[in-house]
């Protein structure tokens, strides 16, 4: 009998993340990988810098022996890249690079499919609960706001990709600490974003909106909240955060050195410098939307992608 599991793979601005489930849906292995490919790419005249790729080579060689050892078809794979490879003057070379030495065939998807699959996945933790949804996505390199219908597949209807995430909106605004010239500058571009989403839109009511946050920034600031002793995701996936609780975690931050930020358990080192970015921008569209009661996902693009290829074979009948 041929096995069949189904793994997908989203490589961000900052991470990668790797899930493989069987037929049922059951997961069998979910990794994140920091490859940071964002990383220095301003420095770089808007290209991947050569760390990053080294970073990627070597995540994508771990990712193909987990595909292997889950005897994995390539049929039965779909690997995705945003923002980064989106931007990047050198993507298609790198894309080459990966598929060269890996075997792994990256997608370059654009902002609105990059939030289809985050809504998709997300939307498992507030299915119908409420008329609308408002999901978002803070990456590397851009984040995606999305308005949709809240059914038991959601409809789209509005999404807007920014082009500022934590580590892009870090690297180009020197926002590594907090410094309020810094963060007003970032939060005007945030805004101009914003205002052409809202200005798009007719508003539901705030009663009718179910708010969710899909990226890591969520589930840290949940983990935060709770003063956790130790930052594990799978805890914090589908925590609620309230405006209250959030404003107190960045008033804690402000005041907090990037070494500082490194020593909290749910931050960590690779996140420390990149990490007031984030929490600013998350503070933001939390302040401009109204948003409260958020709820902290981390089910996202992979989830979404993997439910699809089940369907498939579902539908083809290759699946009981």
């Amino acid at each position: 009998m041929t096995n069949r599991n189904y793994a997908a793979i989203d490589l961000g601005s900052n991470s990668c993340r790797l899930l493989i489930c069987n037929e049922c849906g059951d997961t069998l292995l979910a990794e994140n990988y920091s490859t940071r490919l964002a990383e220095g790419m301003r420095q770089a005249g808007g290209c991947i810098a050569p760390e990053a790729f080294a970073r990627a080579k070597d995540a994508f060689a771990k990712i193909k022996k987990s595909l292997d050892d889950f005897e994995v078809d390539e049929k039965n794979l779909r690997a995705i890249t945003t923002a980064a490879c989106r931007m990047a003057k050198n993507g298609q070379d790198f894309i080459a690079e990966i598929e060269k030495c890996s075997g792994i065939r990256l997608e370059v998807i654009d902002g609105k499919e990059e939030a289809q699959l985050n809504m998709q996945g997300a939307a498992e933790h507030i299915k119908e609960k409420t008329p609308y949804l408002i999901i978002w996505d803070i990456g590397g390199g851009s984040t995606e706001v999305t308005l949709a219908y809240n059914k038991t597949k959601p409809e789209l209807i509005k999404t807007i990709s920014i082009p500022y995430g934590a580590r892009n909106g870090a690297e180009e605004f020197g926002l590594q600490e907090y410094d309020e010239r810094k963060v007003r500058a970032l939060q005007q571009k945030i805004d101009e974003y914003l205002d052409a989403f809202l200005a798009a839109v007719t508003m539901p009511k705030i009663e009718d909106i179910s708010f969710v946050a899909t990226s890591s920034t969520a589930l840290r600031m949940a983990a935060m909240i709770k003063k956790k002793a130790k930052y594990v995701r799978e805890e914090e996936d589908g925590q609620i955060i309230t405006q209250k609780a959030m404003n107190g975690v960045i008033s804690e931050l402000c005041g907090k050195s990037v070494a500082e930020m490194a020593s909290n358990p749910c931050i960590g080192e690779t996140r420390a410098p990149i990490f007031m970015a984030a929490v600013e921008i998350f503070a933001q569209i939390v302040q401009r939307l109204n948003a409260d009661n958020i709820t902290a996902s981390l089910k996202s693009a992979k989830d979404a992608i993997v439910a699809e290829l089940i369907e498939r074979d579902k539908n083809n009948g290759k699946i009981n």
